[in-house]
């Protein structure tokens, strides 16, 4: 196999039988700790196991970002989430842009799609594709056909995923390679087991980790803010599968029905009744006669969660070894990569939580486990460090395609046709972003790296570094960031964590991201939105804090020069460009289509992160480019950022001076032009009088006159 892949090289078209077939077997939240090939002391998955007994396991397998959708795009591109564009659920994908089953179907190869896609947008590359809508459901799901209809097939999720993709395996072409991505629904939250596990016997107890009581002390406060406890944050329909209203709102969480119910059949319905409904009760009448501690009430929690979790897993690996039995019966297994993954870990009770999300290990880690014969050696644990970045440049090689250049990941051939050894000059850090910023969950924004021995992440909203030594706190209960003992390995950790960023073209100023999780700026966001319908407007002035003291210090001049005309004031105070972003896009302040748009954003971006100039200037060029996309009738007025700091060496200012010398650039005579106001503040020896800016950044009323009548004859000249 070797030497063939070798010839075929760049060879589009070469025999069906010369190039691998491709199956791709992907599962929702399933965690190496249930997963007995992953030393899994919780339950066994054999059919799993196959592919590590005939293939190779990755021990050091991770996701770039550890969210359902975002995991799903980062594999189908080869990017990071900041470059394919899909950074949270509620993103939409591009599927315009390029994509490994786009690659392979002009390279000859048969290829479909069947399960969960959850990227909102439809499939595309695919011959044949039949997705779940969402997150899909297990009961009777319905699945959204390449038409755009939907149909409903009774059964179960798993179970008519593999139904669907063994039926296109049948009538697909024998003459050609195909990609089949067989991707599953379980074992996801609602964790909802098939009727064939609900018998009268009692599930196994599972117990605890180690860490479910943590405290979070020793971290960041931010973990203490969490909404995924299993003792806290359970719903009392949806996660617990009680019925009726919450008798215990002290104990459950109301708000989430368990929509699995209504859709079962009778015969469904009776199964699950007969297997719920006496364990529900008892606990009930033992809570009533309080005979339950506030320990057996989380242990009970903790098994209901971990038993319904751990019969999601087995349905999954049943149908695992349904397609390899498949392959086995129809003569494919010998000529066919076969991969298990899923798109992220997930907690089992480790930090007392479920779901993911965070970058600790648990849901940092996904499982990797490949099956290529003659390629892969049977028995194989790499060490390696892979990411899911690396799926598509692995799948496009082995297929004899060239890979594309911008594709961030790197293929794992090398690594496969080494016994799983890393070769010389193999990634030493993996990167990880989230960007859902405390949407759900309350888990904020985060980034960092983790090499073979630590893990850095930095949290943006508190400005903290956060360090583990993996060898000593396996567990990650303390950062040492702050122990002088490990100043030496925090600085080379940033070092690295700055260089990878850069590598990976990580520019947090064009990166939209939402604040929503400080109270004041989500009250004061939500109000622009609102504003924002009304338009279109003549006049929005688009910025941060200095913007916004138009409603303060700057009240009396706006009435005086913008009062007769209909102008809205896009201002928050603690705005950088990436912000900024995120409200005229996701929350769509651009649907205030002003007719003139005064734009002057940045100087948070140097006060702080004293960012590189060049950085903030790409932000500011992406807030053109979203108006001018958005709404092509505004014209642009964009102002320098103007001067702060006493004097005119002030770190803070210069760095803004040099923003200034970038995006004057920007102007291009028709729909933006740009003025740099800062002689308007300065005196004659470039200092700032606190009369005109008191602390030497924010405006006094004189400044905002000042700003006022200096933009006044270009205003007139844009129409105003």
């Amino acid at each position: 196999m070797k030497p063939i892949l070798l010839l075929l090289a760049g060879l589009a078209f070469a025999r069906a039988a010369e190039r691998p077939n491709i199956v791709f077997l992907f599962s929702d939240d399933h965690a190496l700790q249930a997963i007995s090939a992953y030393g899994s002391k919780m339950n066994r998955t054999p059919q799993i196991d196959r592919l590590a007994e005939q293939g190779a396991v990755f021990e050091n397998s991770f996701c770039a970002n550890s969210l359902c959708g975002p995991s799903r795009a980062c594999i189908l591109t080869g990017k990071h989430s900041h470059l394919n564009g899909f950074r949270r659920n509620s993103d939409r994908f591009d599927g315009d842009q390029p994509t490994f089953p786009k690659m392979l179907h002009a390279a000859g190869y048969q290829t479909a799609i069947i399960g969960k896609w959850h990227l909102v947008s439809h499939p595309q590359g695919f011959d044949y594709w039949e997705v779940l809508p969402g997150q899909g459901n297990y009961y009777n799901p319905d699945f959204i056909q390449m038409d755009g209809t939907k149909k409903r097939y009774t059964g179960y999720s798993p179970d008519i995923v593999t139904d669907r993709a063994t039926s296109w395996l049948d009538g697909r072409d024998p003459d050609k390679p195909f990609l089949l991505m067989c991707q599953f629904k379980a074992p996801h939250r609602n964790w909802a087991p098939a009727p064939r596990f609900l018998g009268n016997e009692e599930p196994a107890r599972v117990a605890k980790p180690e860490t479910f009581d943590d405290n979070y002390e020793g971290r960041s406060g931010l973990l203490k803010e969490n909404e995924m406890s299993i003792v806290r944050h359970m719903h009392w329909a949806h996660d617990m599968k009680f019925k009726g209203g919450n008798l215990f709102p002290d104990t459950f969480v109301d708000g989430m029905a368990n929509g699995e119910y209504p859709r079962m059949t009778p015969e469904q319905r009776k199964i699950w009744d007969d297997y719920y409904e006496p364990r529900n009760q008892k606990f009930i009448e033992d809570m009533k006669a309080g005979r339950l501690t506030d320990e057996q009430v989380a242990d009970w929690k903790y098994q209901r969660f971990i038993g319904d979790y751990l019969k999601c897993v087995a349905a999954v690996d049943e149908n695992v070894g349904r397609v390899l039995d498949y392959l086995d019966s129809h003569g494919l297994a010998e000529n066919t990569i076969v991969i298990y993954a899923s798109d992220q870990g997930f907690y089992l009770g480790e930090h007392g939580w479920f779901d993911k999300r965070w970058m600790f290990e648990e849901s940092l880690k996904m499982p990797f486990l490949i099956r290529w014969p003659g390629v892969v050696k049977p028995g194989t644990r790499s060490q390696a460090m892979i990411q899911n970045i690396d799926y598509a440049p692995t799948f496009l090689e082995a297929a004899g395609v060239e890979v594309p250049a911008d594709i961030q990941g790197r293929s794992l051939l090398p690594v496969l046709e080494n016994a799983g050894r890393a070769p010389s000059g193999w990634r030493d850090a993996i990167y990880y972003a989230y960007y859902e910023n405390a949407a759900v969950h309350e888990v904020p924004v985060h980034d960092g790296i983790r090499t073979g021995r630590a893990k850095l992440m930095y949290f943006p909203r508190t400005r903290e570094w956060q360090l583990f030594d993996l060898e000593k706190d396996p567990h990650e209960m303390r950062s040492v960031h702050a122990d002088p003992e490990y100043a030496p390995l925090l600085a080379g950790m940033k070092k690295r964590y700055f260089d990878l960023r850069k590598f990976y073209h990580v520019n947090t100023a064009t990166i939209p991201t939402t604040r929503g999780d400080e109270p004041g700026w989500r009250a004061r966001n939500r109000r622009l939105n609102e504003d924002a319908k009304k338009g279109p407007f003549d006049l929005a002035f688009i910025g941060d804090s200095i913007t916004e003291g138009w409603e303060g210090a700057g009240k009396k001049v706006w009435d005086e020069h913008y009062g007769a005309l209909k102008a809205i004031n896009l201002g928050i105070g603690g705005d950088r460009t990436e912000h900024v972003l995120w409200r005229l896009g996701q929350d769509r302040q651009i649907d205030a289509r002003p007719k003139v748009a005064v734009v002057m954003i940045g100087t948070n971006n140097t006060g702080h992160l004293m960012q590189d100039p060049q950085e903030v200037a790409d932000g500011v060029e992406k807030i053109l480019e979203l108006i001018r996309g958005e709404s092509p009738e505004t014209k642009i007025l964009l102002l320098g950022v103007f001067p702060r700091g006493a004097k005119p060496m002030d770190k803070g200012r210069l760095n803004n001076v040099a923003i200034n010398q970038i995006i004057r650039r920007f102007a291009d005579g028709e729909k933006v032009d740009y003025l740099d106001l800062s002689d308007v503040f300065l005196d004659e020896k470039g200092g700032i009088s606190k009369r005109i800016m008191p602390d030497r950044l924010h405006l006094s009323s004189k400044g905002y006159r000042l700003w006022a009548e200096a933009i006044a004859p270009k205003l007139k000249e844009m129409g105003l």
